[in-house]
């Protein structure tokens, strides 16, 4: 097993664990939060795939699928505290984005070599990913830390616990 084997474990992992937790949730569910001032599920959605496709983009810029315009805005942290449907996406575009944004990060992430893997991640995440494999691993730990919050939602909407 190399680097690019373990990273793609990690974002594996934690693909499963995602689908698994919004599998039977509908688009209202997604807007319930886990605590008061907890962002719901809709918005963290839009902002793991605004934060991976950034985080990528600074890689190699143009090596992500596009998002559509307004995205960013639309999860901006100002927006977080919306609960308006018509603010956000229903489930399943947002599904559609973020497999779009990890097909786009695991090209990327097949192209990079092991020299390629240990050089610096962009100064703009320094504080958090030395490396470039940090960046590329992040974006699995990332989607776990979010995922937490859902097994709340989950909980507080009846659903029984998944793992």
């Amino acid at each position: 097993m190399n680097a690019r084997d373990a990273i793609q474990l990690n974002l594996d992992m934690a693909n499963m664990v995602c689908s698994a937790y919004l599998g039977d949730l509908d688009d209202r569910d997604l807007l319930v939060r886990p605590g008061a001032g907890c962002n719901h599920i809709a918005w963290q959605l839009g902002h793991l795939i605004g934060s991976e496709h950034e985080m990528m983009e600074l890689l190699k810029p143009g090596s992500m699928p596009p998002l559509p315009a307004g995205f960013a805005d639309r999860h901006s942290k100002s927006t977080s505290r919306i609960d308006s449907a018509s603010t956000f996406l229903s489930k399943q575009e947002y599904l559609d984005l973020y497999q779009q944004q990890r097909q786009g990060t695991l090209a990327l992430l097949r192209a990079q070599s092991d020299t390629d893997l240990d050089l610096p991640a962009p100064e703009k995440f320094q504080a958090y990913s030395k490396s470039r494999g940090d960046l590329f691993s992040l974006q699995g730990s990332h989607l776990m830390m979010h995922v937490g919050q859902w097994a709340v939602v989950r909980r507080k909407l009846g659903r029984p616990p998944l793992f």
